[in-house]
């Protein structure tokens, strides 16, 4: 269903619709596919972290495809907590997650604001650290994250988001690579979801690639 190849525009508004509409089930499963085919690598890497690592996924190359972002929205929706009215994440690879999960959210009858969260104060104006409508404070907000090690980057940006007075009651990841992050959320007291674990994608991508 989610295509890697360029499609002319009628295909790709059938296949928009087909995701839009398919059980949310069968969507997991392209979603994981799409993974397989376009993020995940393996090799010898050194990853943000400072960590070695035999294999490599890029999120960037899902949320940014533009059916596979639509398939994260569905589906990073479907998991959110009902009482959530905001989703942030820090930049820059929650940018796409946070504003795909928004625009879902829109066409399913649900207003949910997309915050994003800069990694250094904005150098001009009002010198910010988080991009979007300024909310209530107490307004519950769930940090979005594309692939989580060692849970950094969404700590940094839910002490972000506790400054401004936002309170912060999730964190929801496309991809764990099980490597210190979700022992670091419950360590914090911070619920932690996630789409996709590392031995399933593995699993995966030997099943289509052997």
């Amino acid at each position: 269903m989610i295509s890697h190849s360029p499609n002319c525009f009628e295909l790709f508004m059938k296949t928009a619709l087909a995701i839009a509409t398919v059980d949310l089930p069968t969507l997991r499963q392209e979603l994981l596919d799409l993974i397989c085919q376009v993020a995940y690598q393996e090799g010898n890497f050194v990853l943000t972290s400072g960590q070695s690592s035999s294999y490599y996924i890029n999120g960037k190359q899902v949320t940014l495809h533009a059916e596979g972002g639509l398939a994260v929205g569905r589906l990073l929706l479907s998991r959110l907590p009902p009482e959530t009215l905001a989703v942030a994440g820090l930049t820059l690879g929650a940018d796409p997650m946070v504003t795909a999960t928004s625009v879902v959210a829109a066409y399913e009858g649900r207003s949910l604001t997309a915050l994003i969260v800069r990694k250094e104060a904005k150098g001009h104006g009002t010198r910010a650290y988080i991009e979007g409508p300024s909310l209530p404070e107490g307004t519950p907000v769930t940090v979005l994250e594309d692939v989580v090690t060692t849970g950094k980057s969404a700590l940094q940006a839910i002490d972000r988001l506790r400054e401004c007075g936002y309170q912060v009651n999730g964190i929801l990841a496309l991809v764990d690579r099980q490597q210190g992050g979700a022992e670091t959320y419950q360590a914090a007291g911070i619920p932690f979801q996630t789409l996709f674990t590392i031995p399933e994608i593995q699993q995966r991508w030997r099943e289509l690639n052997s």
